[in-house]
């Protein structure tokens, strides 16, 4: 008996999901691996497996194995061992029923054919024949014409991507050359604003020694005795010295908080910066790739359903404004800090002149202070060598008047002798003549002259007391004045004049 060979056609879809049970994603640049495809359901002998096909191909076709044709494959009521069925039985023409062989002779006449019946059994098979090799054809054609048109699409589609991506790497690059300059050009404004932050901290350093200063002036000018203790221009000028450094200082110290908090909001952009020029680098290198490659690029592969997987978070618009906004805040902090620095200048410089001139109108102050003190001692030192002229002369005086004085009494006993001599007469000589007249006449002028002598001698010794005093106390004052004269002079301006305030704080 011939053998029999029957073909059984092994199909398999065009392009399989993953078995891998995870979701189709894109392919990770950080992070853990999607799962690995089952590499082999890809594989098919089709010579060009990046075109598709209508649902199902035949790929492998396999013989089965020859078997001869035995009794138990022909016998009708044939039974293998092990079936729990019955099997079904079919009648035999060449053996016939087994238990009624009649019946089978009549089966068997009445399944012949005709002679028409078998020529238009051939027809048929045939016209079935023409029909499907027509359809065939029309289905090979129809084919090709898929195939070309699927190619070109294809083709135009790969292409229309490659435009895009070239379009794409044009715009990343323009923006990152565009983040890159501002960045640039923020760095350098970074380092100006360093500079300025250090010299506004000298500045602030600068003020502490006029200050100093001009507080051990004060501490000087305390140990000042008596009126010299005056609320002098010196004083005031101290004073508003003192005021002004402070409030300068306090200038310098908002100025030092707001030049730091600038640096602040200008390192924050060029982190933003920075950020994004470090994305758009990492962009332009995927995108570069992706640009170069094509169907013979080594390591593509099949990423089933990635086509639904959309990770993006911006829009062409959106990704546009965010490095617009970033550039734009970067412009604003720079320009803020050109107004910062520019204002700082004009600060610190406007203090420096308000310093300076507070220092030399103290100066000055104390300049006019010393004269007028030395005016004054000047005139105390005349006054003290007139008194001292004048007690001298008093003195003089004095001695004369204790002279004139003493010169009296002899006079005065000469005419209260004659007085009493003449008081010896005897009888009506006991005349009460011209002599006896003048003589009480002298001795009462006499007296009168002592007593004023006396009484000009008293005026002359108190005034004599007073000028002592009086020289004492311009003795005193003039001391105070010699030592106010020396701390205005030597303590205050020697320390004002070996500080030269006109070198600091200006740069």
């Amino acid at each position: 008996m011939a053998t029999k060979f029957e073909q059984t056609v092994m199909y398999s879809q065009l392009q399989p999901w993953s078995t891998a049970g995870a979701p189709p994603c894109m392919e990770p640049v950080t992070g853990p691996s999607v799962p690995p495809r089952v590499g082999i359901a890809y594989q098919n002998n089709h010579p060009h497996p990046w075109r598709p096909t209508m649902a199902y191909e035949m790929i492998e076709v396999k013989n089965l194995a020859e078997q001869p044709v035995t009794n138990q494959l022909v016998k009708p009521c044939f039974s293998p061992s092990g079936m729990t069925t019955e099997p079904m039985n079919f009648p035999n023409l060449v053996t016939g029923f087994e238990r009624n062989p009649q019946h089978a002779a009549r089966a068997a006449l009445f399944t012949r054919y005709t002679s028409n019946e078998w020529v238009n059994s051939n027809l048929t098979k045939y016209a079935e024949s023409n029909i499907n090799r027509n359809q065939s054809e029309r289905l090979r054609n129809d084919a090709v014409r898929l195939m070309r048109e699927t190619d070109e699409k294809t083709s135009q589609g790969q292409r229309d991507a490659g435009r895009r991506l070239g379009e794409r790497i044009t715009d990343v690059t323009f923006w990152r050359n565009e983040l890159n300059t501002e960045l640039d050009k923020l760095v350098s404004e970074s380092a100006a604003i360093s500079e300025l932050k250090r010299r506004c901290g000298k500045a602030m350093l600068d003020l502490e020694a006029p200050l100093h200063i001009a507080q051990e002036c004060l501490y000087h000018r305390e140990a000042r005795a008596g009126v010299e203790k005056v609320h002098d221009i010196a004083e005031k000028a101290l004073l508003l010295e003192i005021d002004n450094i402070r409030n300068s200082r306090d200038k310098l110290k908002d100025l030092h908080e707001k030049i730091t908090k600038q640096a602040n909001d200008c390192r924050a952009a060029q982190h933003l910066l920075e950020e994004d020029v470090a994305h758009k680098e990492s962009t332009l290198g995927i995108d570069s790739v992706c640009h170069q490659l094509n169907n013979y690029s080594r390591g593509i592969s099949y990423y089933g359903g990635i086509e639904k997987y959309d990770p993006s978070i911006s829009t062409q618009e959106s990704w546009a404004e965010a490095s617009s906004q970033r550039v734009s805040r970067s412009q604003a902090e720079r320009a803020k800090l050109s107004q910062l620095r520019s204002d700082a200048e004009t600060i610190v410089n406007a203090i420096a002149q308000s310093v300076w001139d507070h220092w030399s109108n103290t100066n000055n102050a104390l300049d006019r202070r010393a004269q007028e003190m030395n005016e004054s001692k000047n005139k105390i030192q005349l006054h003290l060598h007139k008194v001292q002229q004048e007690l001298f002369d008093l003195e003089k005086h004095i001695f004369l008047i204790q002279k004139a004085l003493q010169d009296k009494s002899n006079p005065l006993k000469v005419a209260q002798t004659r007085l009493e001599a003449r008081s010896h007469r005897e009888g009506v000589e006991l005349c009460k003549d011209w002599a006896q007249l003048r003589l009480v006449q002298e001795v009462q002028d006499i007296q009168d002259t002592v007593k004023n002598l006396h009484y000009k001698l008293q005026e002359a010794e108190a005034q004599h007391q007073n000028l002592l005093k009086t020289r004492s106390t311009l003795e005193a004052d003039l001391r105070r004045k010699v030592n106010a004269l020396f701390i205005d002079r030597e303590k205050c301006m020697g320390l004002r004049r070996s500080f030269p305030v006109n070198n600091l704080i200006k740069y």
